[in-house]
């Protein structure tokens, strides 16, 4: 079986891409709504409460809102954070690839090379789209987020012109 990646910063469309591969048949593991599902176990919760304390939980509940606030202003916190995100969700991907009965499967994924989770994959494919495009289309998806919470977002990643240069094959997607 072929494994695939398909990252790309925020705001480059790789959900727009992913879902023409789904239409093509090849099967989608959606990284992110992956991740989101790890934060709900038991031992996830306690090692974010030992890393921040009640600073990022509300009402007992993880905030994800204060812990965006943290995490994409402090690089630290943020590589902790995928230290304990990362293996589990390379962990599902594995499972849910071995279930696939596809001669290929792909994973979305913004933070591919971040986590060197490159060498995981047979090929490595980057959605690419120009800043401003990139810009208006986070504005659309989080009309709540400011221009500042947005550079942040971007700025935490590596840099697009970095992903490209590291792709096996860089689709343009500006619309």
């Amino acid at each position: 079986m072929r494994k695939v990646a398909i990252t790309g910063g925020i705001g480059t469309g790789k959900t727009f891409i992913s879902q023409i591969f789904v239409k093509m048949g090849i099967p989608v593991f959606y990284a992110d709504e992956e991740a989101k599902k790890c934060y709900e176990s038991p031992d996830i919760i306690e090692a974010i409460h030992s890393l921040f304390g009640d600073q990022v939980f509300t009402n007992n509940r993880l905030d994800f809102k204060k812990m965006a606030e943290y995490v994409f202003q402090d690089s630290g916190k943020r590589e902790l954070i995928n230290q304990l995100i990362h293996p589990k969700v390379m962990e599902r991907f594995e499972a849910w690839a071995a279930e696939q009965q596809a001669p290929s499967v792909m994973m979305e994924t913004a933070i591919l090379f971040e986590n060197s989770l490159d060498k995981f994959f047979d090929l490595v494919i980057v959605v690419d789209a120009p800043m401003d495009v990139r810009i208006e289309r986070i504005k659309k998806r989080n009309p709540n987020l400011t221009e500042a919470e947005i550079m942040n977002r971007i700025q935490a990643q590596m840099p697009q012109e970095e992903k490209c240069r590291r792709a096996d094959m860089v689709i343009d997607n500006r619309g």
